[in-house]
């Protein structure tokens, strides 16, 4: 069994934080693991901190929850997971500096390649140290961000079989529009052509779906790479007749009341007064702010629940701290007031904000310690 060493675990001395749900995560992956064909492998996408959850911690949920890859942004957070005791195949999904590969094939990582130039970096690599890096091509089959061409896919894949310094495990796509059915065909019927050229190719694991489409589309094909939905959020998806999981958010975040007041009417709250009294209001102040990711556009437009109860978020949020309107809330020096949790979805930021979940989970700053806790699966 493998085992995950855990960060160590400071004292926490701030009276705010976010708390991840480790098993509402082994829930949902329950809930993904009802539409993913058993032969079918499931890559856990990780990047950017496990979306602002902690990847080392949910690492260890997700290994035991049987999860056979790991996929991050960088050569940094790959070798942040090796530090931790991760020993399962990490995938880097994007670009690497070709300088920093050795770092890589060293900690057993696994490069996305899609050029000459990559290639040419990994043989000089193997002439100069016989390192022999593990890769996966990336395609670009219409989001137009990094991969080759589906049009030259299939000559540089079969370019890397070729080469005795590089181990070809994989070739994957990503789709721009997984919310749209109409938009998503055409880089399928680019990927499958590639696809076809490869078929029955069982050293090459073949991948495309994200959360999105993995849920919508009936392209599981060797792996699905899940993200955001492992973390009980779900991306736009399109219309149709299919199971959706049934997720569960696994991020709160709390703070504690740190001064409680109260202000006649027609006072002014926070900077440029963008809130003013109609009444005797008692304030309540949590130390939570824009320096630790809840943005100053959802000031005045949110709430929080404490004690049972909501109440409403007044005045800008500042840097360091917010406040709330606890009139008649039962409510005293030292309570919680909950942001955000599985009853106030980040969605609903989301909403207000114009964005999605998951740049919001990702803002949500190391300032705020994470504490994990596990509800019964």
């Amino acid at each position: 069994m493998i085992k995950i060493r855990r960060p160590l675990v400071h004292q926490v001395r701030k009276d705010a934080w976010v708390e991840v749900d480790l098993g509402n995560i082994e829930h949902n992956i329950y809930e993904f693991e009802k539409i993913i064909p058993k032969e079918t492998k499931i890559l856990a996408v990780v990047k950017a901190d496990a979306y602002g959850h902690g990847a080392a911690m949910c690492a260890s949920t997700l290994i035991a929850s049987g999860v056979d890859m790991f996929g991050v942004s960088s050569i940094d957070e790959g070798i942040q997971l090796r530090e931790a005791g991760v020993e399962i195949p990490i995938l880097i999904l994007g670009t690497s500096p070709d300088w920093a590969f050795a770092s890589a094939i060293e900690n057993n990582l696994t490069l996305a390649i899609y050029n000459d130039e990559h290639i040419q970096a990994c043989r000089d690599l193997y002439e100069k140290h016989g390192l022999k890096a593990q890769v996966h091509v990336k395609i670009n089959t219409g989001m137009n961000r990094i991969g080759v061409s589906s049009e030259e896919a299939i000559d540089f894949i079969s370019k890397v079989k070729e080469c005795e310094f590089l181990s070809l495990k994989g070739v994957f796509t990503h789709f721009a529009c997984a919310e749209s059915e109409e938009e998503t065909k055409h880089q399928v019927e680019r990927w499958n052509k590639v696809y076809d050229a490869f078929e029955g190719d069982n050293d090459i694991i073949f991948h495309c779906s994200n959360t999105a489409a993995t849920i919508a589309f009936n392209l599981k094909f060797d792996m699905v790479r899940v993200g955001i939905g492992l973390y009980g959020l779900l991306p736009d998806l399109p219309e149709g007749d299919y199971y959706v999981p049934q997720v569960k958010q696994a991020m709160s975040l709390k703070g504690r009341v740190v001064n409680l007041f109260e202000v006649p009417p027609g006072e002014g709250v926070s900077y440029g007064f963008t809130y003013r009294t109609d009444k005797t209001t008692r304030i309540a102040t949590i130390p939570i702010g824009y320096a630790d990711g809840v943005l100053r556009g959802l000031s005045n437009k949110i709430y929080g629940i404490v004690n049972g109860q909501k109440v409403k978020q007044i005045g800008n949020i500042t840097m360091d701290q917010m406040m709330f309107d606890t009139t008649g809330a039962d409510v005293k020096k030292g309570d919680v007031i909950t942001l955000l949790s599985e009853e106030i979805s980040v969605d609903e930021w989301a909403k207000i904000l114009g964005t999605i979940s998951y740049e919001l989970t990702c803002l949500l700053k190391s300032r705020l310690p994470r504490i994990y806790t596990r509800s019964k699966v």
